[in-house]
């Protein structure tokens, strides 16, 4: 049966050897059953650039590859951690980068696909930082440094961040209801998949009498992580251990 998959925030790292090697499995026995994989971003809990291998960096793209490489079509998106990712990355794993957000059609339903960090516009401080840190001239600035002086500075972005983090209520650093409804508008779209806020949920919103889906993927662990899968019989999610 046909059918497409869905996954986001998994956060891979050196610290996190049990989620990678989850991810692997995964991708070995899980993701080629379906036709296609999207991964919508924060694959990486960081990502200094394509010129950055080590461990076990080698090893996830080389298990990408062998995906993409058995008939899945694997697609990725730039999420908050990982937005450095380039076009040498995507060579090596098959990968096909997409651009945030992008509308596909699922089966008919028109479906908007997003990261989510552009819905949480109540959190002014942070969409100030991340409209710096993807300015094209802090980007050249950056990968021009070596990759000790990146990996310093992405530690400490990422401490900054973990402290600011802590200090906001947590109603902010949700999707704001009305982006959420204007991005429905703006593309016409039935339902709405992303992630980044680690709230997986599925909610229904009424909008001029019509009702429209927004599919929340979560974040993955050491022992588990979830999916939604997607089939002409609809919308689906899947616990993967």
């Amino acid at each position: 049966m046909t059918q497409q998959l869905f996954i986001s925030d998994l956060h891979l790292s050196a610290e996190r050897l049990d989620t990678v090697q989850l991810f692997i499995r995964f991708l070995s026995e899980r993701a080629p059953k379906a036709d296609h994989l999207y991964i919508l971003g924060d694959l990486f809990d960081a990502w200094i650039g394509d010129d950055h291998e080590a461990p076990p960096i080698a090893e996830i793209k080389r298990a990408m590859h062998r995906l993409s490489q058995a008939g899945t079509r694997l697609w990725l998106m730039h999420g908050n951690r990982d937005f450095l990712i380039g076009e040498s990355f995507c060579r090596e794993t098959g990968a096909v980068l997409m651009q945030d957000p992008t509308l596909v059609e699922l089966y008919g339903k028109p479906t908007l696909l997003m990261h989510g960090d552009l819905l949480c516009t109540e959190d002014q401080a942070y969409m100030k930082f991340a409209r710096e840190v993807r300015n094209p001239d802090f980007i050249k600035h950056f990968l021009s440094q070596s990759i000790q002086q990146r990996l310093e500075l992405a530690k400490t972005y990422r401490a900054q961040s973990g402290e600011a983090k802590s200090l906001k209520p947590e109603s902010i650093m949700d999707v704001n209801r009305d982006t959420v409804a204007s991005y429905f508008v703006e593309y016409q779209a039935d339902h709405l998949i992303h992630g980044h806020t680690h709230r997986p949920a599925d909610h229904v919103i009424e909008l001029k009498d019509k009702r429209h889906y927004r599919h929340v993927l979560a974040e993955w662990h050491h022992d588990h992580g979830e999916l939604v899968c997607v089939t002409p019989q609809g919308f689906r999610r899947e616990t993967y251990s």
